[in-house]
């Protein structure tokens, strides 16, 4: 099936043909038509899917024949669980509304910044893309409206709820119209999100990517044996070696990042850390410089992990290990996307090896094991 199957309008059609969108992912197949309905969405599938895209694309077509906005009032909400993920989607919307004869303003509120240029920018907004927290400083402070608002969209609900959002979340859900067409994506369908979506979605159409759907033989995967002492050096041998030159290293603790940040740029890496602890101007520089290729590695933890969305990500390191197989699984994801290939390579001391062949089991996979002792690290 192609876009144009969708139900699109050509304007968009030509946007989306820019961009080097050929085939629609399943959920777009499913969701995009639906949406263009004005059916409410019930979407299960795991980050990377294309989600976003598949409400992304027939929101905007639904603008197109709409009048103009009235000032600070919001026609579409998008409630999502972090400020990385916020600034993904508002990239998304403008992205693919650059060229579009309707023009629509969008924009990403979140906290961890100052509240007040965020006020005056909302001017002639009519899609908001926010977090919890930061849409109800702005209610509170009368700087927008969200009482006539025509969609709602709820991305990474699971996560949203995992973060304690559920009260901000139920505070927001009261002060919206009744009358609206809401759309609900998930990365899993627990108690918390069942309870949401029975109270807030209209005889929803459900659609389930199924998990096994992420291609892992796009990945190339593979481990080193190493002692703790050894892990900086032959982290810095495999990227300098291999002349690596967009690396994704995953670690456990935002010390663990900062530390092995100042190890790599002595060692003449450019590098930097993206986790909980550093600044939203810090965390955006970074993740835009790396996904420009303007920065060589980025070191993240798992919490932020889900605002990293690139395209053709060539290597991920798994510099520790995650607690969950699942949580191994969604990181080496982050490469093999867009049926390009890519190398997730995990870095195992003794104490991990139980653990990994645990992940190898739980991921139906038996990963390639090397031994680095006889490599010689000295230098690195």
């Amino acid at each position: 099936m192609s876009f144009q199957a969708l139900g699109l309008s050509e304007p968009l059609l030509k946007t989306i043909a820019e961009q080097n969108y050929t085939q629609p992912y399943p959920i777009q197949k499913e969701a995009i038509p639906a949406i263009l309905k004005g059916k409410d969405i019930l979407g299960i599938a795991r980050t990377g899917s294309g989600k976003t895209a598949g409400f992304v694309l027939p929101i905007l077509e639904w603008f197109q024949d709409k009048g103009a906005p009235k000032n600070r009032s919001i026609r579409v909400l998008v409630l999502a669980p972090t400020r990385e993920l916020a600034l993904q989607i508002a990239v998304v919307f403008q992205t693919f509304g650059e060229k579009l004869p309707r023009k629509v303003k969008t924009m990403a509120v979140y906290g961890g910044v100052s509240i007040n240029p965020q006020m005056i920018g909302l001017q002639n907004v009519e899609i908001l893309v926010a977090t919890p927290g930061r849409l109800l400083d702005l209610l509170s402070h009368k700087a927008l409206t969200i009482s006539d608002t025509e969609i709602l969209v709820l991305d990474e609900a699971d996560k949203m709820l995992n973060m304690g959002f559920a009260e901000e979340m139920k505070d927001i859900f009261f002060l919206l119209p009744k009358k609206r067409q809401s759309i609900l994506f998930s990365a899993t369908l627990g108690d918390d999100v069942e309870a949401i979506h029975k109270s807030i979605l209209r005889e929803p159409v459900k659609i389930e990517i199924p998990e096994e759907e992420q291609n892992l033989d796009l990945i190339k995967q593979s481990a080193y044996f190493v002692d703790p002492e050894r892990k900086g050096p032959l982290l810095r041998y495999i990227i300098k070696t291999e002349e690596m030159k967009q690396v994704l290293v995953f670690v456990s603790a935002t010390r663990t990042a900062d530390n092995l940040v100042e190890k790599l740029k002595k060692n003449g890496i450019d590098a930097a850390a993206m986790h909980s602890g550093k600044s939203q101007g810090a965390r955006t520089e970074a993740l835009n410089k790396f996904k420009s290729g303007k920065l060589n590695v980025l070191v993240a933890t798992d919490l932020v992990a889900r605002g990293i969305d690139i395209q053709f990500l060539p290597y991920v390191i798994n510099f520790e290990l995650p607690r969950s197989p699942k949580d191994y699984v969604h990181r080496i994801g982050r490469t093999g996307r867009a049926e390009t290939p890519g190398e997730a390579i995990s870095l195992i001391c003794p104490e991990d090896t139980h653990h990994f062949k645990i992940i190898q089991k739980k991921m139906g996979k038996k990963v390639e094991m090397k031994e680095s002792y006889d490599l010689e690290l000295k230098g690195y």
